[in-house]
């Protein structure tokens, strides 16, 4: 894909390591012999927490806020009484500790040469913080719509941070695996890469696995993603030859 200069990651959380913080296995609900369909839980969970950030315009609030909220809201609804405040704290805190796709940072590593990659996300700055350095991610910036004040997928997200990146949005490839995402960006200019993630929501699968037609590219991973780019460009040397 010619032309791209950033790389815009909507950076979110796998449903995998949600379920994870809420198992069995999880200390809290085995210490408190509590027992769930946490895959489902853990689904809902997220679906919530992202239905209440999508689109807001200067929040009184951030999705930690919001993880602290609605996993108060699910266990009120599931009648699950017997964790304690100290038990909520710790397994709202996970969402700080989630690990990444072991595909991504390899492919981000071999991508960050050649691209200015950013986070461009819903969660808060302190939770990608914590993420990145749990799973020794390196970004060029992280850009959460907490700081732009107002939240994908409301055009005005898109268009701010294409103009902190300084960059055109026809030369940014938005990267997510869901479609509400990419297609918001498209509608603002930039180009779109889905990234097929089957495993994301647990046994079920995705809510939305099939891709826009309309997407520029579509992957079966984060290897691929890198792959694909770089194929798609001349070598360096040549091209700084001819910017020479």
């Amino acid at each position: 894909m010619r032309g791209i200069k950033a790389l815009a990651f909507d950076t979110g959380a796998r449903s995998s390591t949600g379920t994870a913080a809420l198992s069995p296995c999880s200390p809290s609900a085995e210490r408190r012999g509590v027992e769930r369909d946490w895959h489902g839980f853990a689904n809902e969970y997220r679906r919530r927490s992202l239905k209440r950030m999508l689109g807001v315009v200067e929040p009184g609030y951030n999705i930690d806020e919001v993880h602290r909220d609605v996993l108060d809201e699910l266990l009120g609804e599931a009648v699950i009484g017997a964790f304690s405040r100290e038990d909520r704290r710790t397994v709202a805190q996970r969402w700080h500790e989630l690990a990444a796709w072991p595909d991504f940072v390899p492919a981000l590593t071999r991508l960050r040469p050649r691209y200015v990659c950013v986070s461009f996300t819903i969660l808060s700055l302190s939770l990608v913080i914590d993420v990145s350095r749990c799973n020794g991610i390196n970004w060029d910036a992280v850009i959460p719509c907490e700081m732009l004040r107002v939240y994908k997928t409301r055009p005005e997200a898109y268009q701010l941070a294409a103009k902190f990146l300084g960059v055109p949005p026809g030369e940014i490839l938005m990267v997510a695996c869901h479609n509400f995402d990419l297609d918001a960006a498209r509608g603002q200019g930039y180009r779109t890469a889905f990234v097929r993630r089957p495993d994301e929501w647990g046994p079920n699968g995705p809510p939305d696995p099939v891709p826009n037609p309309a997407t520029d590219l579509v992957v079966t991973g984060f290897a691929e993603l890198a792959a694909r780019l770089d194929a798609s460009q001349a070598p360096l040397k040549s091209r700084h030859a001819a910017a020479r």
